[in-house]
């Protein structure tokens, strides 16, 4: 990773490994599952498994970006956004990324990019109408953390593998079944086992991906506010969106839940759900996070 002023966070390295290692293993135990039960149709197996990771490597930011509405505009488009981004890269002495505008009343913002030359960070219309300057670069700051310490690529490699498991049954199905050899017995044993076997396979995935979400969330909260010196701001930023999204329709929060995992904060906080589900750690543990860190650099100073 090239060297940024970003504070390291070696926790967040281990954790992406270890996650990337128990999720690539998971996924050769599966493919090697679909190769054991229907061998006959082995070729077609490995020539989708390939493509949809090569796939999924070079062009998932472009479709996560896509997908959450983000259009990239020019400084003379939105120079306070630029201006923030400008700011903040020269902080951090890290390229600046492409900039971006949703479209979105949902107070939000969200990096994509498998490393930081085509990075992009994205904030909302809804984010930047609500936000004062100090409280937007701060959660810039945050986002900016994601593409440093390169965990937003991660997490999208991590997140597809889970989805390939599904795609991957299907295929190797409709593969086995319309074989030769589809009326011998590896073929009823495979209808009965794969499904179970891809069901496991998206559980765990789903699970690991979740510990890491939580983990990079309050990583990039201390990076960012480590590198602005103003945690009281993003503090401010997080209080100020999490309270707004009560007033958002639940309507638009649900089109937006899907892309949680991007968002500075949840579209739908999850209250109902068990915390080993949920995408962020809770607001109070990420405002402990950051009065925390506010009277470390209080006393520094002091010092």
């Amino acid at each position: 990773m090239p060297r940024t002023r970003y504070a390291p966070d070696r926790g967040l390295t281990a954790r992406m490994v270890t996650t990337m290692f128990f999720i690539g293993l998971l996924y050769v135990v599966f493919v090697g599952v679909l190769l054991a039960l229907l061998r006959g149709a082995w070729p077609l197996i490995l020539l989708i498994a390939g493509g949809l990771f090569v796939a999924q490597f070079w062009f998932s930011d472009r479709i996560a970006a896509y997908s959450m509405g983000a259009r990239e505009v020019t400084p003379a488009q939105a120079p306070e956004l630029h201006g923030a981004v400008d700011r903040l890269c020269a902080l951090a002495d890290m390229p600046k990324p492409k900039v971006a505008i949703a479209d979105s009343d949902v107070p939000n913002a969200f990096a994509t990019g498998r490393n930081q030359r085509n990075a992009m960070v994205c904030a909302t219309t809804g984010l930047l109408r609500r936000l004062e300057p100090e409280e937007l670069e701060g959660v810039l700051a945050h986002e900016l953390s994601h593409v440093a310490h390169r965990d937003v690529a991660v997490m999208t490699i991590a997140s597809f593998l889970g989805v390939l498991a599904g795609i991957m049954t299907r295929v190797a199905l409709w593969g086995g079944l319309t074989s030769r050899n589809s009326r011998d017995s590896n073929t009823a044993i495979a209808v009965l086992i794969i499904p179970l076997v891809s069901a496991v396979v998206y559980a765990i995935s789903f699970l690991l991906t979740r510990l890491l979400s939580r983990y990079r969330e309050l990583s990039a909260d201390r990076a960012g506010a480590l590198l602005t010196g103003r945690p009281s701001a993003l503090a401010a930023a997080l209080t100020k969106v999490t309270g707004q999204m009560a007033r958002i329709p639940t309507r638009d929060l649900r089109r937006a839940e899907p892309f949680n995992a991007f968002y500075f904060a949840p579209a739908l906080s999850g209250q109902s759900l068990s915390r080993l589900l949920s995408s962020h750690p809770t607001l109070e543990r990420r405002i402990d996070q950051l009065a925390r860190i506010a009277a470390q650099l209080g006393q520094a100073e002091r010092g």
